[in-house]
């Protein structure tokens, strides 16, 4: 089978590509590098330079190889951005999805993987959220992606293109045998902030809220290693393989940890001191972000193999103090 791996130069997609080729995939690589990183991609991948925008070049990908998948990850994924300039987010993330998508349908790839989000849910009505979840983004990136998602259903119905949407919380976490890792610019992940605030690259880490209706007033958030989140990404596509329809899965741990505990976790892997200001809070921050992932346990089997908060940290602070 060969794999398309749309933004396979990024954080989630240089993941995803090192276990495509582990498991004996052919892998092709399309990457603009706005954001990726050349090195990130794996030998045994072939690597396209090219942006979702070159309909040439992803019709020239398509003519020199018959992609049995595509997994799509190249999407700018800062809400705070997404407010400030939507334009921006509704053009890569929305047209150039589209555009690649009837590129697909014109070569006949039919399996296609999108990298969707929880933001979509906007504010959470219940605790945990399941895939029926009322669906009201707050911010011009949930509700791009939720175009999308409303997209490949319709072009499930007009052209057959079969898709999974898989809805995911908070990736965090490193590739456990240390090659690669986080290396957002400017970084917003909490984890690799607090570890940074940790290594001296940061001088502290800010806590926005503490009067949240929490165990210790700071938002809790579901976080879901790396690796973990691939290997969802890897049986989606293959029951697509096997037939399935298109359908949409929620992906966490099932367990939700505070700031407070991501950063007290990260002071007892580290074994450093973890230096923290307190700010108010920010708008739009709910306080409870956890995801029910039980339809994906039972439809593809699957089961997250680094749930533990102190090994999702161990795993990305070796990426942090690598030399």
């Amino acid at each position: 089978m060969h794999v398309l791996v749309v933004g396979g130069a990024g954080y989630i997609g240089s993941h995803m590509v090192k276990l495509l080729v582990q498991r004996g995939f052919e892998v092709t690589v399309l990457d603009n590098l706005s954001t990726g990183h050349r090195d990130a991609v794996v030998e045994g991948a072939q690597f396209v330079l090219g942006d979702l925008f070159e309909r040439d070049i992803m019709e020239e990908a398509c003519r020199e190889c018959r992609f049995d998948g595509v997994i799509h990850f190249a999407s700018y994924i800062q809400v705070g951005e997404s407010v400030r300039e939507p334009a921006k987010y509704y053009r890569n993330n929305v047209f150039k999805t589209q555009n690649l998508l009837d590129v697909l349908v014109a070569r006949r790839v039919n399996n296609f993987i999108f990298s969707s989000t929880a933001a979509i849910f906007g504010e959470p009505v219940r605790i945990p959220i399941d895939e029926e979840h009322p669906k009201l983004p707050i911010n011009p990136y949930g509700r791009g992606k939720w175009m999308v998602e409303q997209i490949l259903e319709d072009y499930d119905t007009a052209y057959g293109l079969k898709s999974v949407c898989l809805r995911y919380f908070n990736a965090a976490g490193a590739d456990p045998e240390g090659q690669l890792g986080e290396r957002h610019d400017p970084e917003t992940h909490l984890i690799p902030l607090v570890l940074q605030a940790a290594s001296g690259r940061q001088p502290h880490i800010t806590v926005f809220g503490q009067d949240y209706d929490t165990p210790d007033g700071t938002c809790i958030r579901d976080y879901i290693h790396i690796n973990d989140l691939c290997e969802a990404h890897l049986l989606a596509l293959q029951r697509l393989w096997d037939g399935a329809d298109s359908t949409v899965y929620n992906l966490g741990n099932g367990n939700g940890f505070s700031v407070q505990e991501v950063i007290e976790t990260a002071h007892a892997v580290t074994g450093r001191d973890i230096p923290v200001h307190y700010g108010e809070r920010r708008p739009g921050d709910p306080a409870r972000l956890v995801a029910d992932s039980r339809k994906a346990k039972a439809e593809l089997a699957w089961e997250p193999r680094y749930a533990d908060l102190a090994t999702i940290i161990a795993h990305a602070w070796q990426w942090e103090t690598r030399s």
